[in-house]
């Protein structure tokens, strides 16, 4: 019979394997980044956001925090590098005031997760009691990240549309945290439970709305295609017809003085 724990280092991998897609995923935002040499419009509390959650959770995967969590560090620690990696970017190719709050962001978040790592590993001298501390902050940080799809959800109800909410991430975060909660419940672990649990929650309630919105979103698409086919047409209508205004009605040209002006 196979253990609670060979099932659990499973499921973990493949939360590993999903999770690793999702840090990945804005990958063609920063190759666009590269190539222009400017952040544009673009912001970077996403990812520092990000970054901050990962370095929390790898405090809390430490041997000397939560034993046995080689899975949180592993996936998490690939985080912390990737995103990392976006935020040096950001710095890279950002100017001015952006640049420089972007760094005192990057800044205050490394002093943090510095000191509650100091903390806990001098001052609580527990198992219980350091994870009690690093997981809440890991579940206050961690649900905060969850709820920033909300404004995108709102968004699309107020759009009709579903064209800026893609399906693949939608169902790549809710499988990801379907693998993450099967992994807190199979040896019950209530600080990656409650952000992952909701993370399933909003990521259903993202697919409901997928495919409440999916027909009004087609409608909406072929309706601005037609739009711009229609633009076209009569913008090659339009020319031709002044073409034909300005030929000779008698078939010869005017005269060289006329052609001239």
């Amino acid at each position: 019979m196979v253990s609670a724990d060979a099932v659990r280092t499973v499921v973990g991998i493949i939360g590993n394997v999903i999770a690793l897609g999702l840090f990945l995923s804005p990958v063609p935002t920063f190759v666009t980044i590269c190539k222009k040499k400017s952040v544009e419009q673009f912001s970077a509390i996403p990812y520092l956001a990000t970054l901050l959650n990962c370095m929390l959770w790898v405090v809390y995967g430490l041997p000397w925090v939560h034993p046995h969590s080689i899975l949180v560090i592993t996936i998490n620690g690939a985080g912390l590098v990737i995103e990392l990696t976006y935020v040096l970017l950001f710095l890279l190719y950002s100017q001015g005031r952006t640049r420089l709050r972007v760094l005192v962001m990057l800044l205050v978040e490394v002093a943090f997760v510095v000191a509650v790592a100091v903390f806990v590993l001098t001052l609580a001298h527990t198992y219980d009691r350091r994870s009690l501390i690093v997981g809440t902050f890991c579940v206050f940080f961690g649900t905060m990240m969850y709820v920033a799809p909300l404004s995108i959800m709102k968004l699309v109800i107020k759009t009709k549309s579903v064209e800026y909410m893609p399906l693949s991430l939608s169902l790549a975060s809710f499988l990801n945290g379907v693998c993450w909660t099967s992994y807190a419940l199979i040896r019950f672990d209530l600080y990656i439970t409650i952000p992952n649990g909701l993370g399933v929650l909003f990521a259903v309630c993202q697919l409901a709305l997928y495919a409440f919105y999916y027909k009004s979103t087609k409608k909406q698409m072929e309706e601005r295609r037609r739009k711009a086919t229609m633009g076209i047409t009569e913008l090659v209508i339009n020319g031709d017809s002044g073409k034909i205004r300005h030929a000779p009605e008698n078939g010869h040209l005017p005269p060289p003085e006329i052609r001239e002006m």
